[in-house]
């Protein structure tokens, strides 16, 4: 399965961004490799409008099956994942990535958006 986190930073001791559209960084983890991948989303800052959806779109060309993410995403990003048939998980901004596959493992992370 893969995991996709919005975080402030590249490894497992990154904290994971409350914001969704705005994230530094969206981070992949593939379980069955044991691999975690960052994507660099910091030129989104440059934008004025969209950037949940633009957000959306790198999420959903790295398709994975779960979301990890603070406030979750807004309506028109939300549109997006919603193709993906995505479980998006909120609540986690503060923790650690590590912190929030955790507490997701643990089933102890709400799901978010429409999709729940």
């Amino acid at each position: 399965m893969k995991i996709a986190f919005t975080a402030s930073g590249t490894d497992w001791d990154a904290i994971i961004d409350p914001r969704f559209g705005r994230t530094d960084y969206i981070l992949l983890y593939d379980e069955e490799k044991d691999e975690l991948v960052s994507v660099d989303n910091r030129q989104i800052m440059q934008v004025a409008h969209g950037a949940g959806p633009q957000t959306a779109q790198k999420i959903f060309e790295l398709m994975p099956q779960v979301l990890i993410t603070g406030n979750g995403p807004g309506g028109n990003a939300e549109a997006i994942l919603r193709q993906m048939h995505l479980q998006i998980h909120t609540g986690a901004g503060g923790m650690t990535l590590r912190e929030a596959y955790n507490a997701y493992k643990n089933n102890q992370l709400p799901m978010g958006g429409k999709n729940a």
